[in-house]
């Protein structure tokens, strides 16, 4: 099984457990409610446990696969765009996972896009709310 395809299993089946090992030790996840990226793979594994105790009935509906732009090294970077359909406290999420690899084949950079802007108020709120509660923001 692939990076991308463990952890597409690892969100459908909800298991924070099998995240490990599939993100960089210093991979950078890309929120759509926080400015500056959550950094390290210890920062990422304890988001998500926090989105995944958030999204309702989240299901992938679509992969695409490609290279985008170059690396340091001038090399093409392996990213795929997992669409995905949630629910956040009532309002319906339409969203895209962009999962960006390394050389080892790891998840390097995770960024996370979603619509419509009443959707991502849910989401934030409902992530801060998170994130306090396991006491990883003030």
């Amino acid at each position: 099984m692939t990076t991308v395809e463990r952890f597409r299993a690892a969100v459908e089946a909800g298991d924070l457990d099998a995240f490990d090992g599939l993100f960089s030790p210093d991979v950078r996840f890309f929120s759509p409610v926080k400015f500056t990226p959550f950094e390290g793979a210890p920062a990422v594994h304890a988001l998500l446990a926090v989105l995944l105790r958030t999204f309702e009935d989240f299901r992938y509906v679509g992969q695409l696969a490609g290279d985008v732009e170059l690396d340091t090294a001038g090399r093409p970077v392996e990213s795929h765009i997992l669409i995905f359909r949630a629910t956040v406290r009532g309002k319906q999420i339409h969203g895209l996972d962009l999962l960006q690899l390394d050389d080892n084949g790891l998840i390097q950079e995770f960024t996370v896009m979603v619509r419509p802007l009443s959707a991502v108020t849910a989401l934030s709120e409902a992530v801060v709310a998170g994130l306090r509660a396991d006491g990883i923001a003030p």
